[in-house]
């Protein structure tokens, strides 16, 4: 029973969770990492093909997805930094880094889409 009681322990859960997180924003990092790498390859490709300053919005929309996902990774592990007895200054600290993330990935989203109906009406227009 009290090697049960040990395994539980609130120092014992946050230990773990403590790896979680770490776990989980590595992830954020890497798929951001990735997303600036494949952009950036891409980016050069194209600007050595064409000048042209539309040739790049396929450019910013791939780059946007891997930006949103990678915030969506790092929230994640906010949340799970204060999944484990949160104190009301965590809580606080949460509810704020939350609001900035979600506002960030809101406008991301809503470029990503604007940008996404752009090229899609411009085919039909030449």
């Amino acid at each position: 029973m009290a090697a049960v009681e040990a395994l539980f322990s609130e120092a014992t859960v946050r230990a773990i969770v403590d790896v979680l997180v770490r776990l989980v924003e590595m992830a954020g990092a890497i798929v951001i990492f990735t997303g600036a790498v494949i952009g950036f390859i891409r980016f050069v490709a194209v600007a050595l093909r064409t000048r042209s300053a539309d040739a790049f919005v396929p450019l910013r929309l791939g780059l946007g997805r891997y930006l949103a996902l990678g915030l969506e990774f790092q929230l994640a592990g906010d949340i799970l930094r204060t999944a484990i007895a949160p104190t009301f200054v965590e809580i606080g600290q949460l509810a704020a880094v939350a609001a900035i993330r979600t506002a960030l990935n809101y406008f991301l989203a809503h470029e990503i889409a604007r940008e996404r109906a752009e090229l899609e009406r411009e085919p039909s227009s030449k």
